[in-house]
């Protein structure tokens, strides 16, 4: 390196070494050979990565054209040709291999496209024009689309791309996963069905440049001795095609520099592969690995506690974050009873930072799913205070709560023609655009509402066989369910009537992680249903939620989930819902073991490095899942949290002293996981599953096994029976005590948990 610096660096220091510590110049001036950049979070990676770009250039090691320079979006892409063009000038506008893996696959498979049977004027489908022609063969195959999804197949497809497989290569083990074995012969079908077409889908871009490179040695050839240099941004987060790619690319020269951090490998879910930053040295001997440590975005007891959390995976790469910042407050860990109480505890928080004069621009609420938006939302609406949603819609804004709120207004007002043509052929029930045309133009010439238009024409013989049979169905089940409104609770009426329609078994038959995101996002809506008086009352709600938008130029507390929250960073950040099954995912760990528990981990570190200044992670004892009260303990990862660097707040006696003692009195907490149940000690599943729902709270008890500790001691003043008084809920008597919580039947809302300090006696 010493020789590097003597002959490459001019007299006066160039502009892109300056402010650069130790690693990072170490980093940008290790040019030959293959170089791994562990770099941490918030530690300066992109500041190295650029200034070696430009030393690069500046030095003439190779002429922009000669550098391959691949990052994972087009953000991060345009950042990185802003910020060299600082350095070096117009010579970045040379630079036509920078960009991301998919745009320069692209700009290959176009020089190249012959090869494979496609011309250089090929067309790029979309996810919409992928899934139509996907159907068309699944419909030609005589497979049952509504068993076996359109979707279920696209999503295959991919991942076998993602891992770099043709057609074939795909087994009848893998063959198996769609259709009862006829996966393959699909995918075949697909892909030439694409090469006639003259299209490719995006996987493609990567996958056939794959397959040129392997069977074309002379194009291998051409772009190994082109690209003198090869850097890549972001590498824990490669999948196995994307990796090949490089690993080829690479092998003649093998300046390849790579920069990642294993600790915030958090995609596997769309194919991504921590092992490929793992086996680096063992992909490229003699490799040199250099550790980006100093952290400039985050104080010493965020740094402490994040580490201390992902020192518990196994199998890392390994470094220890530091920082000159000052030391700051330690990370709060707060329990709270239930969910309602810890949206109201965060909203608190928060109006605590806004009157400190803070802005609302700086503080993030991250979750771990995105039903869990749906709290706080209602929550900060009722106080006022302005939030934005990033990376996904506001949860009464998501299709499928359209969809589901669409059912329920044509339940609740048949005259609603906008609800009644979002669902009638939703999920789809062969009702076409001729069909509805139909029962437009008989409500139109009746002046009656779109429903009662559609029992009409089934009277007739406007429709064929199949569209008039699907439409009796479903007028059929709108009147039955209107007459179950008058006596059915209006959740279970939810309940019954997404069953009923297939709504919910359309997401259950898809199988994707999207798909189960859906189907929670609707049972969150179900339990939001429950806390009010009627259908009506409910809807009411909604619409005045979905009118409450404020200014877009305001500052707005941002929420959203950790992964969306990767790359960015907040002065302060609430991490909520830390309890076992919630975070980790008990659907994760059930699906990976010890490899979910790892990257659920990873998920941690990643939240709490999101924080300048102030982190605040927050469980709650009791969480209604599925409609059903289920008792919860503290995450795992909250017993891993290292006690000189957090302050413990609990509502509850022992607190998290108690849940600590849980996890540490275990001989080996991981065990559970190890076995291939995924479960941490105390947790347990809610009896729902699918779509079948219980309404009734579980009474909680204080018991070693699940760790819950019930309170603090309650008033002297009540007693079972009792005739009490609450503000919201009217008059009730007492029924069950537990410590501060009471269990009080309400006379018109029925039974209710609330806190005794809520309460007033009454004669």
């Amino acid at each position: 390196m010493n020789q590097i610096a003597q002959t490459s660096a001019p007299q006066a220091e160039p502009p892109y070494l300056r402010g650069l510590n130790p690693p990072q110049r170490e980093a940008v001036l290790t040019t030959d050979g293959p170089v791994l950049i562990i770099a941490g979070a918030g530690t300066g990676k992109t500041a190295a990565l650029t200034a070696r770009l430009a030393h690069l250039i500046f030095t003439k090691k190779a002429w922009p054209s000669e550098i391959l320079s691949v990052t994972f979006t087009n953000k991060a892409a345009r950042e990185m040709r802003e910020r060299v063009g600082r350095l070096v000038g117009d010579a970045v506008e040379g630079m036509p291999w920078l960009g991301t893996f998919h745009a320069i696959a692209a700009k290959m498979l176009r020089r190249h496209a012959e090869l494979v049977g496609l011309q250089s004027n090929f067309t790029i489908l979309d996810t919409d024009d992928q899934l139509r022609l996907l159907k068309q063969l699944i419909l030609a195959a005589d497979i049952d689309e509504k068993r076996f999804p359109t979707r279920s197949l696209a999503g295959l497809i991919d991942q076998w791309k993602n891992k770099g497989l043709v057609p074939a290569d795909i087994d009848a083990g893998e063959s198996e996963r769609y259709a009862n074995g006829r996966g393959g012969e699909l995918y075949q079908q697909y892909q030439a069905r694409l090469i006639a077409l003259n299209a490719c889908d995006f996987g493609d871009l990567l996958l056939h440049m794959l397959v040129i490179l392997k069977t074309h040695r002379d194009v291998l050839a051409q772009y190994q001795q082109r690209f003198k240099y090869i850097m890549v941004d972001e590498y824990q987060d490669t999948n196995s095609s994307q990796y090949l790619w490089l690993r080829l690319l690479a092998q003649e020269r093998k300046n390849i520099a790579c920069v990642g951090d294993d600790d915030q490998s958090i995609y596997s879910w769309r194919g991504a592969q921590v092992e490929n930053i793992l086996k680096f040295e063992r992909d490229f001997p003699g490799a040199k690995v250099i550790r980006l440590e100093q952290n400039y975005r985050s104080t010493p007891h965020i740094l402490g506690a994040a580490s201390g959390v992902i020192a518990n995976n196994g199998g890392r790469l390994g470094k220890q974050l530091w920082t000159e910042r000052d030391v700051g407050e330690k990370v709060k860990v707060i329990g709270v009873w239930d969910g309602p109480e810890e949206a109201r505890r965060v909203g608190e928080e928060i109006d605590i930072v806004r009157r400190s004069g803070k802005s609302l621009d700086e503080v993030a609420i991250l979750v771990r799913a995105q039903h869990q938006t749906r709290e706080f939302e209602d929550r900060f609406i009722a106080i006022g205070m302005p939030y934005k949603i990033v990376g996904g819609f506001r949860f009464y804004e998501r299709a499928e709560i359209r969809d589901a709120l669409a059912y329920l207004r044509v339940v609740n007002q048949p005259a609603d023609d906008l609800a009644f043509e979002r669902i009638v052929n939703v999920p789809k029930r062969g009702l076409g655009d001729k069909a509805v045309a139909r029962i437009h133009q008989l409500a139109r010439a009746t002046g009656t509402p779109l429903t009662t238009a559609a029992a009409r024409i089934l009277d007739t013989d406007e429709l064929t066989g199949a569209a008039k049979k699907s439409l009796g169905r479903l007028v059929g089940d709108i009147a039955r369910w209107r007459d179950m409104a008058t006596s059915l609770p209006h959740a279970e009426l939810a309940r019954q009537l997404l069953d009923e329609s297939g709504y919910t078994a359309m997401y259950q038959a898809e199988k994707s992680v999207e798909a189960t995101g859906r189907l929670e996002n609707l049972s969150e809506l179900v339990r939001a249903m429950e806390e009010y008086d009627s259908l009506g009352a409910f809807l009411e709600h909604v619409s005045l939620v979905m009118d409450n938008e404020g200014g877009a130029q305001d500052p707005q507390v941002t929420i959203m989930t950790i992964h969306a929250a990767k790359g960015l960073e907040y002065d302060t950040v609430f991490l909520v819902g830390w309890e076992e099954g919630l975070f980790p995912s008990q659907r994760s760990l059930d699906e990976g073991g010890v490899k979910s528990l790892e990257e659920e981990r990873r998920l941690a570190y990643v939240a709490i490095t999101r924080a300048r200044r102030l982190a605040v992670i927050i469980h709650a004892a009791n969480r209604r899942i599925y409609g059903q009260w289920n008792s919860s303990i503290p995450s795992r990862f909250v017993a891993e949290l290292p006690a000189e660097h957090i302050d413990t707040e609990t509502t509850m006696s022992g607190g998290a002293s108690l849940w600590q003692a849980n996890w540490s009195d275990r001989a080996d907490p991981f065990a559970d996981v190890a076995r291939g149940t995924g479960r941490g000690p105390g947790w347990q599943r809610a009896s729902g599953t699918g779509s079948t729902f219980s309404t009734k709270p579980a009474r909680v008890v204080e018991s070693r096994s699940s760790a819950i500790s019930l309170g603090n001691k309650g008033r002297d003043d009540l007693s079972l029976g009792q005739r009490v008084f609450h503000q919201k809920f009217g008059y009730g008597a007492i029924a069950e005590i537990e410590g501060n919580k009471l269990e009080i039947d309400f006379e018109q809302s029925g039974r209710k948990r609330v806190m005794d300090s809520f309460v007033t006696l009454t004669p």
